[in-house]
């Protein structure tokens, strides 16, 4: 374990650069596993969720109704939280590191060190769904606390730090 004084912590630019990182990929996963909710939904109550084809414009090929807009939203929405969630909390208990956090050899980590539970990453998780919601704020949190911690990691006791592998002799 690191002591508290050599711990390096994590500045917005990279947080942000680890995000955009993530994204790239939970948004990939995301597209996949909408596209295969609404295959099923459309398998299993097509009639329900779309208008009759013979009162639509002759530029539309289809319209959802008001129920299916309902329904469609909700499925989508239910996707994205659950999926996200899974995705953070998978890398962020297995490891500490996201994809984008491997990359910088960033690690999420309780304030002794130790990686999080799957309760701390609903707890980050929910907190980070806040610092979102707020445009960003929670994540601006990061330049004026000082030990560069998001409102997030404050309220969820987590932290996000830069660890640099130890060198390895040269082998000859």
């Amino acid at each position: 374990m690191q002591k508290k004084s050599s711990i390096q912590r994590v500045g917005l630019i990279k947080r942000l650069v680890v995000v955009i990182y993530d994204g790239l990929l939970l948004f990939s996963v995301l597209f996949f596993t909408s596209a295969l909710w609404m295959l099923l939904f459309n398998l299993v109550a097509p009639d329900s969720i779309y208008v009759d084809a013979s009162k639509l414009a002759a530029n539309k090929l289809a319209a959802f109704t008001d129920g299916g807009k309902v329904i469609a939203f909700s499925i989508v929405t239910l996707n994205i939280l659950a999926v996200s969630f899974y995705f953070y909390g998978y890398f962020w208990t297995n490891g500490g590191q996201t994809l984008g956090m491997r990359a910088w050899n960033l690690y999420l980590t309780k304030p002794d060190g130790k990686f999080i539970d799957w309760s701390l990453a609903a707890k980050r998780y929910l907190w980070a769904l806040l610092s979102w919601a707020s445009f960003g704020l929670g994540f601006l949190w990061v330049m004026f606390h000082p030990q560069r911690k998001a409102l997030h990691d404050l309220l969820s006791d987590t932290q996000i730090v830069f660890y640099k592998p130890p060198t390895t002799a040269n082998k000859s």
